[in-house]
């Protein structure tokens, strides 16, 4: 476990990992590049059924200042500066997207030991600013995630979280969309060396009685080939494979089917992430 308690994005985040990430139904394809003077370019398709998205990212690194540079297949350019330690703890990002003029935004990070605090305003004359803190430890913390509208005097997002960590499980619960939704999630390492490891998460909403229940697994079967599964109380039961089948590059195939209508075709998805 690393020190402090991180951001509130952090909680939770290992068992919505292992429960969301790489499972997809669509196919994409990534391929990285790195040129002599460290620019990296990033170019990635996607695949979605009769549509096709494409993107090219560009990243520079100066000491402690990246600049990221994105273009997509709709025109948009979008343009991150992160500026990484200007003092201790601190992080600086702007962002901002082109043609959109009311997209730019600052956002300030600071990490402690003891908290966890990010911050960010929009640059518009009635700008969303976004507050989050989390304070505790690595073991026991306690945060809160709040959008505030100047424009409509509202808070657009209230949400509070709890997360418990140990060596070797991770169990956290939040409060969202304003306390009308429960969440509850648990990781637990069951075998380090093997990388095996279940979790669960179940959400419950207040205005509808309605609750969600997902749990999952995920085992090495050796130091380059992993294997993931999860099912959900709605009957969708998905798996998947990776295999680094070169140093940084990633070849995952992933399926999903609905228990419940074993007549539909099961949905297959592929991704290939080549970092020569």
């Amino acid at each position: 476990m690393g020190k402090g308690p991180g951001l509130y994005t952090d909680i939770g985040k290992k068992a919505r990992d292992l429960l969301y990430k790489d499972y997809q139904t669509d196919q994409k394809f990534t391929l990285t590049t790195f040129s002599p003077t460290g620019v990296a370019i990033t170019s990635a398709g996607t695949k979605k059924g009769d549509l096709f998205v494409a993107d090219v990212n560009t990243q520079l690194k100066n000491r402690n200042v990246t600049t990221d540079i994105k273009v997509d297949t709709s025109s948009n350019l979008f343009t991150t500066i992160t500026v990484d330690e200007p003092a201790p703890g601190l992080k600086t990002i702007f962002s901002f997207r082109v043609p959109d003029q009311r997209s730019g935004k600052v956002e300030l990070q600071y990490l402690h030991d003891y908290a966890g605090i990010s911050s960010s305003i929009g640059l518009t004359a009635n700008p969303i600013v976004n507050f989050s803190g989390v304070f505790g430890t690595n073991v026991l913390a306690l945060g809160t995630d709040l959008s505030f509208d100047t424009k409509t005097g509202n808070f657009t997002k209230c949400n509070a979280g709890l997360s418990f960590s140990n060596v070797d499980l991770i169990a956290s619960v939040a409060l969202n969309e304003k306390g009308d939704s429960l969440n509850a999630s648990y990781y637990h390492i069951v075998n380090p060396l093997t990388n095996t490891a279940v979790g669960a998460e179940v959400t419950h909403c207040f205005s509808t009685n309605e609750n969600t229940i997902t749990v999952g697994t995920q085992h090495a079967l050796d130091p380059l080939t992993m294997v993931k599964a999860r099912v959900n109380n709605a009957g969708k039961a998905s798996a998947l494979i990776q295999h680094e089948w070169r140093p940084r590059s990633l070849f995952t195939i992933s399926g999903e089917v609905d228990t419940k209508s074993i007549d539909k075709s099961a949905k297959v998805g592929l991704a290939l992430a080549l970092k020569p």
